[in-house]
């Protein structure tokens, strides 16, 4: 490719970079960038989204898939301000992203120009690195610098780009550079590692609690919870990558939660967070505590620590596993087992036996057979609110599948555009999007990007008319829901207006044969499930903060007319409510 403009120096970066392709919407500031796309003879894909937001939403979960560079792109004024939201969810989930925001003209900059805004401004809280090229003579060293600080730090990088700057001649040659996309081993100093040594020595009962930060520690952390005869919580994030093969598990934390991992924390000696960053605090016993992470700006921001232990999981774990004495009293770690057993026979298993009959449709019977039916390697991508529960508790990891979600930032309606993402990273891949009908709803488009690119993206629809996350939130808290619900929407009549093959599924006992051919179809598929808009999350535990509040949330809505409701609510609920 010939670097004749700046627009053509930047995408040959990229493509040093391994940039496929480039998630947007085309607009007049972008046009040298999209012409340079055109020309670039298919080196560079340009996919058109229907909203800047998706296409974020797209590169990161590209990004999380692949674990390479991806990238997007938003025109001046709206393109960028759409693209913002799927920014911040791709810097908090760490996913190496570009972000190209094209400017107004540079000679309109600061006079008040249509559609100006302050890019660099705007961009500031959702990347690690924002800069605006203002003359050809920057680059390509900008545009290296932006990339590397992407791959380089797992974050997003924004290159404000205003569109007369594009369409420049370039005025340096672009060369060749090899960037750093591995990182290094981090191994804590000797001293800390003796100390950590001596701490988990001298616990009676060890509980490790794992984040994201194990995803290439699985071994490590086995043999550590071995040793140490020791039960292993783990967090959202850390599910995909600690719990299966793992006969130390004792779920999650959190109001997402379920089994034992909270009672494992509290009752031990000594608590070891490995790789996360859980900001729940509540949850955490606040004492007696050690972390170890990558970033050291995590360590103790949560929870007071005994011992802080900067260094990757893996390398860690190498180094303090040869000063370790192996525990030979297990009394702790099998009680933890035994109670964590009892807890899910209770809760987990409660909406998914013996519902076969039962209509609408309980959502964890539907996300259980969902779970059996999927490929060993599909990647769920999880619309935030309700469906997270239901993929946090009844998806089963085995190191080969992948759960991507809006975990840290908690947006609505990333499930779908994730998928598109995940669906060009890997055709072959089977792509499951499990998505909320709000969070649908939201970027209902997107079902066009999904047709148009014939993605084979099998988009599972809970639909029950109901924000249920925000409803559960306002009892809890002892409002009376309100605002949550909303007209009935047939989500599988508009799929097959677009153009892509759907099944509206109102009794459970065709929930199976319907994901089975949806399942197995070429190309894209919509599966709409009516379920039960009074299935709620209930945590593993429930304070008597919460109880007063759901009470209390229940008498007003029986004084105000609303008993028939409640009594919905208890009969969906009754089975799955532990005693607090």
């Amino acid at each position: 490719m010939s670097s004749a403009k700046v627009a053509d120096q930047l995408l040959e970066v990229l493509l040093q970079y391994g940039v496929k392709r480039i998630y947007g919407v085309v607009g007049d500031s972008l046009n040298p960038l999209v012409d340079a796309i055109r020309r670039s003879d298919g080196a560079i894909e340009w996919v058109h989204v229907q909203n800047e937001e998706a296409g974020a939403f797209a590169a990161a979960a590209e990004a999380q898939v692949t674990g390479q560079l991806a990238a997007c792109a938003g025109s001046c004024g709206p393109g960028n301000t759409h693209l913002i939201q799927g920014l911040f969810d791709a810097q908090r989930s760490g996913a190496p992203v570009l972000a190209i925001a094209s400017h107004i003209p540079a000679t309109q900059i600061g006079s008040g120009f249509f559609q100006e805004t302050h890019p660099e401004k705007l961009f500031d809280q959702a990347s690690g690195y924002c800069q605006m090229i203002s003359q050809p003579e920057q680059m390509p060293r900008i545009a290296r610098i932006a990339a590397q600080h992407a791959v380089g730090a797992n974050q997003v990088a924004v290159l404000v780009l205003p569109g007369d700057i594009a369409d420049k001649p370039a005025a340096n040659p672009t060369g060749h550079t090899v960037p750093c996309v591995r990182p290094a081993a981090i191994v804590p100093d000797p001293q800390t590692v003796r100390e950590l040594a001596d701490a988990l020595n001298g616990a009676d009962r060890v509980a490790l609690f794992a984040g994201a930060g194990v995803r290439h520690a699985h071994a490590q952390v086995m043999r550590l919870a071995e040793t140490l005869k020791a039960p292993v919580g783990h967090t959202l994030r850390g599910k995909e990558w600690i719990q299966y093969d793992n006969p130390y598990d004792v779920g999650m934390i959190g109001l997402l939660g379920y089994g034992a991992c909270y009672d494992a924390l509290q009752e031990a000696d000594l608590v070891v967070m490995l790789g996360t960053d859980f900001p729940y605090d509540a949850f955490l016993p606040q004492a007696k505590t050690v972390q170890i992470d990558i970033d050291a700006t995590r360590l103790g921001r949560r929870t007071p620590l005994e011992i802080a232990v900067h260094g990757d999981v893996a390398s860690t774990l190498d180094a303090v596993q040869p000063l370790l004495r192996e525990k030979g009293e297990r009394r702790f770690l099998d009680a933890t087992l035994r109670k964590h057993e009892r807890i899910l026979s209770k809760v987990v298993e409660a909406y998914t036996s013996k519902v076969d009959k039962h209509v609408p449709i309980h959502p964890e019977y539907a996300a259980r057979v969902l779970d059996q039916l999927a490929a060993d390697d599909a990647v769920f991508t999880v619309d935030t609110g309700m469906n997270n529960v239901w993929a946090a508790r009844y998806l089963t990891p085995n190191g080969r599948r992948r759960v991507i979600g809006s975990f840290t930032h908690g947006s609505m309606a990333n499930a779908l555009p994730h998928a598109i993402g995940a669906a060009f990273a890997d055709r072959a891949r089977q792509v499951v999007s499990l998505s909320g009908d709000g969070g649908l709803g939201m970027l209902l488009g997107e079902l066009i990007t999904v047709k148009q690119y014939d993605l084979p993206v099998k988009t599972v629809v809970f639909n029950n008319s109901s924000l249920g996350m925000v409803k559960l939130e306002m009892l809890v808290d002892g409002l009376p829901a309100y605002g949550t619900d909303h007209g009935k929407v047939d989500f599988s009549a508009v799929a097959r207006g677009i153009g892509i093959p759907a099944w509206r599924v109102e009794k459970p006992g065709e929930i199976e044969g319907a994901l089975r051919e949806s399942l197995a179809a070429k190309g894209p598929a919509l599966i709409e499930l009516i379920t039960d808009s009074n299935a709620l999350s209930i945590p593993s535990r429930i304070t008597l903060e919460q109880v007063r509040g759901f009470a209390l949330a229940a008498g007003r809505t029986v004084l105000e007319g609303g008993v028939g409701t409640m009594l919905d609510l208890a009969r969906s609920n009754l089975r799955n409510i532990p005693r607090p």
